[in-house]
């Protein structure tokens, strides 16, 4: 079974930055558009991002629209996210998923795949 492991969560204040990496067991992410996700303390999980290699489009949730870029590198074996002007509501677990549609649309998308998460912390 394939699996995706998520790195580079940690503690920030705010305003500060960080990348979050994922990897993926299978070495690439083949057919799948793929997404972050978080859920934070008592929330449920939301979507953050969303990236489709077939139609070469991102997706953002609005809250993150301008801090927030989700890329790959040119292999497809590594997805990032990279965030900017954190704010204390940011914090939260982010998770990498596998999109099984391929769309990266979170109205559309179907996550099959899920990493174990990686903790952002943002400190006011």
């Amino acid at each position: 079974q394939v699996q995706l492991v998520e790195t580079g969560g940690g503690l920030v204040q705010a305003g500060g930055s960080l990348r979050l990496s994922c990897t993926t067991s299978s070495g690439t992410f083949g057919r799948f558009a793929m997404g972050w996700l978080r859920q934070g303390p008592g929330k449920e999980r939301e979507f953050v991002a969303g990236l489709s290699f077939a139609f070469h489009r991102t997706y953002y949730t609005d809250s993150v629209k301008g801090r927030f870029t989700i890329s790959s590198n040119n292999a497809k074996t590594t997805l990032y996210l990279e965030m900017n002007s954190l704010k204390p509501e940011d914090t939260a677990l982010y998770y990498c998923a596998a999109d099984e549609t391929g769309w990266g649309d979170p109205q559309r998308a179907r996550y099959t795949t899920w990493g174990q998460g990686t903790q952002v912390t943002v400190s006011a």
